[in-house]
């Protein structure tokens, strides 16, 4: 049905149609920071009425609890398998692709790739368990890596914790990769999303641009380790959204970078779809994703590994994610001529 141009959705679609939209708008809420702002929001509403006691209790056990997104986080398990999730997951849909089996006497760095633009793949893959990632490697246990500023906010934190995701420092996948605490048991995975908040000011349709060159941080880690290193690519991530290619040296960009240093975030200019209409909106469309976990590559654990070690591992890193890239493009893209560009 169209009105003034704009195309609406049909009145009568099916429920579960609806619970697949409703699903994905919690998600896009929460990555715009929605519940961040009503979590503060209520924590210094609750001052000003005879609840105060609640707000103060919270800020003693977030003093207290603090570092725990460093050290391994809180997952909860009920909250991986909630229905949510499997509506998230159908929206799109989204699916996890196993190339081989992983050892879960090893620990895994998951290099993911490309970011997009808000990592509806990694969230559901990494996070939940609707893509099946338990009977797909057992014995493996995943932490999503996610900014900082994502545990700042009183609600944020939590919801975050209880989907096992963790703070993307250094001391935190050090914590996770070799086995300390609350992470003993061998199979931890970090699932880390490589290109970060950057690369998702290169998230075109059609396009698989990756800002990597110069991130060898993660290698690094897995030297020092021993944490076997595994390329996973995410075919149709970059497109859910219309995405505006932004000219360089404009306006735009310079904004986009002063966000990207000051504020850790990318601002990628794009057009989805609306809840009620596919013309224009904050919602992703629905093209599927698909997620492939590549082969591990063997990591010798190296105290202090030198830079020529780093840049050598960083290079096969590279020529097995290309590897990946394109032993697979032919099955998940309609673009058979499609190429990776690494930045």
């Amino acid at each position: 049905m169209k009105i003034f141009g704009i195309e609406f959705a049909p009145l009568y679609l099916p429920l579960k149609r609806r619970l697949q939209t409703l699903a994905v708008l919690f998600y896009v809420l929460l990555f715009l920071q929605a519940f961040s702002i009503i979590g503060f929001f209520l924590f210094i509403y609750l001052l000003f009425t005879k609840f105060y006691w609640l707000s103060l209790l919270y800020a003693i056990w977030y003093y207290m609890d603090f570092n725990r997104p460093y050290s391994g986080g809180r997952k909860v398990s009920w909250s991986k398998t909630w229905s949510i999730w499997k509506y998230f997951r159908d929206y799109f849909p989204i699916k996890l692709v196993k190339t081989v089996n992983l050892d879960p006497n090893e620990n895994y760095i998951f290099a993911i790739s490309p970011h997009g633009i808000m990592c509806f793949s990694a969230m559901i893959n990494f996070a939940t368990d609707a893509t099946e990632f338990p009977n797909l490697f057992p014995g493996l246990e995943p932490h999503l890596i996610t900014l900082n500023g994502q545990f700042y906010s009183p609600l944020m934190r939590e919801f975050f914790m209880m989907c096992g995701a963790c703070a993307c420092e250094e001391k935190s996948l050090k914590y996770i990769l070799t086995n300390k605490d609350r992470c003993k048991k061998k199979g931890q995975v970090c699932a880390l999303l490589i290109g970060g908040a950057r690369e998702s000011n290169e998230a075109y349709p059609g396009t698989y641009r990756l800002i990597l060159n110069r991130r060898k941080g993660f290698i690094r880690i897995a030297l020092e380790t021993g944490a076997q290193l595994v390329p996973v690519i995410s075919f149709g991530e970059n497109d859910v959204y219309n995405t505006v290619e932004v000219k360089n040296g404009s306006y735009i960009q310079t904004i986009q970078n002063f966000a990207k240093k000051y504020l850790n975030i990318g601002l990628p200019i794009i057009r989805g779809r609306g809840i009620f209409n596919y013309n224009f909106g904050i919602m992703p469309y629905r093209v599927p994703i698909n997620t492939i976990v590549g082969k591990p590559i063997p990591v010798t654990k190296i105290s202090n590994p030198t830079e020529e070690e780093v840049s050598k591992l960083h290079q096969q890193y590279k020529h097995e994610l290309i590897k990946l890239f394109e032993e697979n493009k032919s099955i998940y893209l309609k673009n058979k001529d499609a190429k990776l560009e690494i930045f």
